[in-house]
């Protein structure tokens, strides 16, 4: 179970962000453009949260789906397009919760806009190799932010990270993520059985 909250952490923010910070909209422009012309990813991720590190394989395939295999963990992640799946391969046991509560939901619309829609990005940083997008999902804002870092050049994605209401910080860094389309048919779906959805989806994804 305390594997289970740190995972929830890191998909549900629940934090106020700084109404103040400033918002470079060339930096918004880079990251909407390299969002909307990848299609899908896979790659290496750890992810950190309290004292507890854990790695595993990441992938994502637009619009709507995401895997997150933990290698010291028999906790699977599955998005099929309308709902996120946890799946507990040693209890059998199938968690949903809606693809929209979690940070990579922002990540794999059909069509990501980071300036006119929902989504409300309140904060921008630059270093020299990095730049990051704070944001949140406009008329939401007491309810959660996530920051999305990425590399400059070329710009790719290169980590996130939460906060959940007690200040509890988890970041998901990811490692040679490279482009992939051409994943199994049911490659985000559960082993186990094929996943049905509760919750009846979300446009965004469609």
């Amino acid at each position: 179970m305390k594997f289970m909250r740190f995972i929830f952490a890191g998909c549900i923010a629940c934090c106020v962000f700084s109404a103040n910070a400033a918002v470079d909209k060339k930096l918004v422009a880079d990251a909407e453009k390299y969002l909307n012309t990848i299609t899908g990813l896979n790659g290496d991720f750890t992810q950190t949260a309290a004292s507890r590190t854990d790695n595993g394989r990441f992938s994502m395939l637009r619009p709507g789906r995401v895997r997150l295999d933990y290698l010291s963990s028999p906790i699977q992640l599955i998005a099929d397009g309308k709902d996120l799946y946890f799946f507990d391969r040693s209890l059998d046991q199938i968690t949903t919760v809606p693809l929209t509560s979690t940070p990579a939901g922002i990540l794999i619309r059909k069509k990501i806009d980071l300036q006119n829609a929902d989504i409300n990005v309140v904060e921008t940083a630059t270093t020299n190799d990095a730049f990051s997008l704070k944001m949140n999902l406009r008329g939401q804002e007491g309810l959660g932010n996530m920051t999305v870092v990425f590399d400059k050049s070329p710009v790719k994605l290169k980590s996130w990270t939460v906060v959940d209401a007690t200040g509890a910080v988890t970041t998901v860094a990811f490692n040679g993520l490279k482009k992939q389309t051409d994943f199994p048919r049911d490659y985000f779906q559960i082993a186990r059985h094929k996943t049905v959805s509760t919750s009846g989806g979300d446009d965004f994804y469609e």
